[in-house]
């Protein structure tokens, strides 16, 4: 059984997944930690609990996103799996990181690339990838069925949904997205999504206002 544990991180205020069992499995998704003291404090948990980050996702690579790739890579070395029409996100990063005055080293290891129906296996457990763009070209969600719960990125937020103004972003095509690859997920479902407070499919559909 997966446990989720989250960290606020950066000046975006993005949020950082772990997903860990009991079999010492465990991922980290979109490490957005760019200041030293927020490295440490990753570095402190996975001491604390005993633990060794064996895959690293992005559900897209926006600035805020990946700001820990390189960290997470050197670190504990691991490579990035990313969705494959990501990866001119990816590489505008560091430029984006100058415009928002938030410089930084980008990721420059191997690329593994995700589609949709994939599996990630965390030992006994098991996250789909659902392809999700309209936020950005290649954005994928982690889905874990056996639990219900969905790490959703910058897709759908509580009462919320992600801007679609950046480069490679689209309303239209992020609106389909939730509606095909989320809003058709169990009502109960938990959405841990990219910024502020989980949410779930059910509160969702009957309250965000983008989506009525």
């Amino acid at each position: 059984m997966l446990t989720v544990k989250s960290f606020v991180f950066n000046p975006i205020q993005e949020n950082t997944y772990v997903l860990y069992n009991e079999k010492d499995a465990c991922c980290i998704i979109d490490p957005g930690c760019y200041f030293g003291q927020e490295r440490k404090q990753l570095e402190d948990f996975f001491d604390t609990a005993g633990l060794y980050p064996k895959i690293l996702l992005n559900t897209h690579c926006h600035l805020d996103h990946v700001f820990g790739n390189k960290f997470i890579h050197e670190r504990y070395g691991l490579d990035l799996h990313i969705h494959e029409r990501e990866k001119i996100v990816l590489d505008f990063a560091a430029e984006a990181g100058l415009r928002w005055n938030m410089p930084f080293e980008n990721y420059r290891g191997p690329l593994h690339y995700l589609k949709a129906g994939d599996l990630v296996q965390l030992g006994d457990d098991t996250l789909e990838v659902r392809f999700t763009p309209g936020h950005s070209p290649g954005h994928i969600c982690f889905y874990c069925r056996e639990q219900q719960f969905i790490i959703s990125g910058d897709v759908l937020f509580r009462l919320g949904i992600g801007r679609t103004d950046l480069p490679g972003g689209d309303h239209q095509t992020l609106l389909s997205s939730i509606r095909e690859q989320l809003f058709s997920l169990p009502d109960e479902v938990v959405v841990y999504p990219g910024h502020g407070e989980p949410t779930t499919i059910g509160f969702e559909k009957s309250n965000n206002p983008f989506l009525r």
